[in-house]
């Protein structure tokens, strides 16, 4: 049996649970056979492990690497961290938000593969952005591959399943769970060398991606909002994150040149 039908099996059976699979691989606990084989049979979804070359190796370099990625679409998006961007946000956007997500992501989608979380708010808006203007968008799922969570965005699940690429480290019909989400900001901080802040609150889920993203070496930037608002994004700000207002400004600030030739 090989190593990585191994892995399959564990992250199957356990639902992605990053410990226990550890656990039962550092056990070397006696496998079945025939049930690996049943459960790999079953498997309803595309799938990539950490032995494998397709593997992103971006994140093999983060805290806990998934040892498998469940995914639907086109893995070469997730191949080069320095032609991406992930884009993040309150799930509870403000008009406002909306509008400087929708144009921000709008230029940046010509040379960038959006990434994001397919979440409410921000997150959805900046995957229809990218798909509206033709970009490239990779979604990661703090849930199970084959569940649209939430149920508001399934035109937006099922466009990308088919020609952009959703990821997740919960195999199949595994349910949303609050613990998953500020788990899977790791991949999103990961598949990109910048993070770009549109809007959100501080002590949420946007600031621990932002985090995630200036631990790994990363480029933070944010639109800056009001004073007096309880604003993620003038508080990274304060503390040394890229003020931008338009794309040009990102584009400088990850030192990215641009091509000749688009998606």
């Amino acid at each position: 049996m090989k190593a990585r039908e191994i892995l399959i099996y564990l992250s199957t059976i356990y639902k992605g649970d990053w410990n226990q699979i550890f656990e039962t691989i550092t056990a070397k606990k006696q496998l079945d056979e025939k049930e690996i084989k049943k459960v790999l049979k079953n498997l309803k979804s595309k799938v990539v492990t950490c032995f494998d070359d397709d593997y992103p190796q971006q994140l093999k370099t983060v805290q806990k690497p998934p040892f498998v990625l469940y995914y639907h679409g086109d893995l070469s998006l997730a191949r080069d961290k320095h032609k991406s961007i992930s884009v993040v946000g309150s799930r509870k956007n403000s008009p406002y938000g909306e509008a400087v997500t929708n144009k921000l992501v709008k230029d940046l989608c010509k040379e960038l593969v959006i990434v994001s979380g397919m979440a409410r708010g921000i997150d959805g808006i900046a995957h229809r952005a990218c798909i509206a203007n033709g970009g490239k968008s990779i979604a990661v799922l703090g849930c199970g591959i084959n569940v649209c969570y939430p149920a508001s965005n399934l035109d937006v699940y099922d466009e990308m399943k088919k020609h952009h690429l959703i990821l997740s480290e919960y195999p199949d019909l595994t349910e949303p769970n609050p613990l998953y989400f500020p788990i899977r900001n790791r991949i999103i901080a990961a598949l990109s060398d910048c993070l770009l802040v549109t809007e959100g609150q501080r002590n949420s889920g946007t600031s621990i991606t932002a985090t995630i993203t200036l631990e790994n070496g990363g480029n933070v930037c944010c639109v800056p909002t009001r004073i007096g608002e309880n604003s993620v994004c003038n508080h990274l700000i304060a503390y040394g994150a890229a003020l931008v207002e338009t794309a040009e400004d990102i584009y400088l600030e990850m030192g990215y040149r641009k091509n000749e030739t688009a998606f």
